[in-house]
Protein backbone atom coordinates (compact mmCIF):
# COMPACT_ATOMS: atom_id res chain seq x y z
CA UNK A 1 0.00 0.00 0.00
CA UNK A 2 1.25 3.52 -0.83
CA UNK A 3 1.45 6.04 2.01
CA UNK A 4 1.78 9.80 2.30
CA UNK A 5 2.05 12.34 5.14
CA UNK A 6 -0.23 15.35 5.60
CA UNK A 7 1.70 18.63 5.94
CA UNK A 8 0.81 21.51 8.28
CA UNK A 9 -0.72 23.24 5.24
CA UNK A 10 -3.07 20.31 4.62
CA UNK A 11 -1.16 19.06 1.58
CA UNK A 12 -0.08 15.56 0.65
CA UNK A 13 2.24 14.18 -1.99
CA UNK A 14 0.55 11.55 -4.12
CA UNK A 15 2.91 8.58 -4.25
CA UNK A 16 4.52 7.88 -7.64
CA UNK A 17 2.84 4.45 -7.96
CA UNK A 18 -0.58 6.07 -7.53
CA UNK A 19 0.20 8.91 -9.97
CA UNK A 20 1.34 6.39 -12.57
CA UNK A 21 -1.70 4.16 -12.03
CA UNK A 22 -4.04 7.13 -12.54
CA UNK A 23 -2.00 8.59 -15.39
CA UNK A 24 -1.56 11.87 -13.50
CA UNK A 25 0.77 14.61 -14.66
CA UNK A 26 1.76 18.01 -13.28
CA UNK A 27 -1.21 20.40 -13.39
CA UNK A 28 -3.91 17.71 -13.49
CA UNK A 29 -7.01 18.42 -11.41
CA UNK A 30 -8.41 15.95 -8.89
CA UNK A 31 -11.70 15.66 -7.07
CA UNK A 32 -12.25 13.87 -3.78
CA UNK A 33 -15.51 12.16 -2.85
CA UNK A 34 -16.22 10.84 0.62
CA UNK A 35 -18.57 7.85 0.45
CA UNK A 36 -21.06 7.00 3.20
CA UNK A 37 -18.83 4.11 4.33
CA UNK A 38 -15.96 6.60 4.97
CA UNK A 39 -13.88 5.61 1.95
CA UNK A 40 -12.42 8.58 0.06
CA UNK A 41 -12.31 8.32 -3.73
CA UNK A 42 -9.73 10.37 -5.58
CA UNK A 43 -10.79 10.92 -9.19
CA UNK A 44 -8.78 12.64 -11.94
CA UNK A 45 -10.81 15.51 -13.42
CA UNK A 46 -8.41 16.63 -16.12
CA UNK A 47 -9.20 15.13 -19.50
CA UNK A 48 -6.97 14.86 -22.50
CA UNK A 49 -8.61 16.76 -25.37
CA UNK A 50 -8.27 13.74 -27.65
CA UNK A 51 -10.23 11.62 -25.16
CA UNK A 52 -13.25 13.79 -26.00
CA UNK A 53 -13.11 12.90 -29.70
CA UNK A 54 -16.42 11.44 -30.83
CA UNK A 55 -18.31 12.26 -27.63
CA UNK A 56 -20.61 14.65 -29.48
CA UNK A 57 -22.61 13.53 -32.46
CA UNK A 58 -22.74 15.82 -35.47
CA UNK A 59 -25.86 17.91 -35.71
CA UNK A 60 -28.18 16.94 -38.50
CA UNK A 61 -28.90 19.72 -40.88
CA UNK A 62 -32.56 20.65 -40.83
CA UNK A 63 -32.89 21.22 -44.57
CA UNK A 64 -30.94 19.75 -47.44
CA UNK A 65 -29.87 21.77 -50.46
CA UNK A 66 -32.37 19.85 -52.56
CA UNK A 67 -35.18 20.70 -50.14
CA UNK A 68 -34.27 24.41 -50.29
CA UNK A 69 -34.16 24.40 -54.10
CA UNK A 70 -37.54 22.66 -54.22
CA UNK A 71 -39.08 25.20 -51.83
CA UNK A 72 -37.65 28.11 -53.83
CA UNK A 73 -38.94 26.60 -57.05
CA UNK A 74 -42.43 26.11 -55.55
CA UNK A 75 -42.57 29.72 -54.39
CA UNK A 76 -41.06 31.17 -57.55
CA UNK A 77 -43.14 29.19 -60.01
CA UNK A 78 -46.23 28.51 -57.87
CA UNK A 79 -45.92 24.72 -58.19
Amino acid sequence: MAESTLTSKGQITIPKRVREALGLETGDRMSFRVREDGVVEMVPETLDVMSLFGILKPRKRGVSLEDMEEAISREAFGK
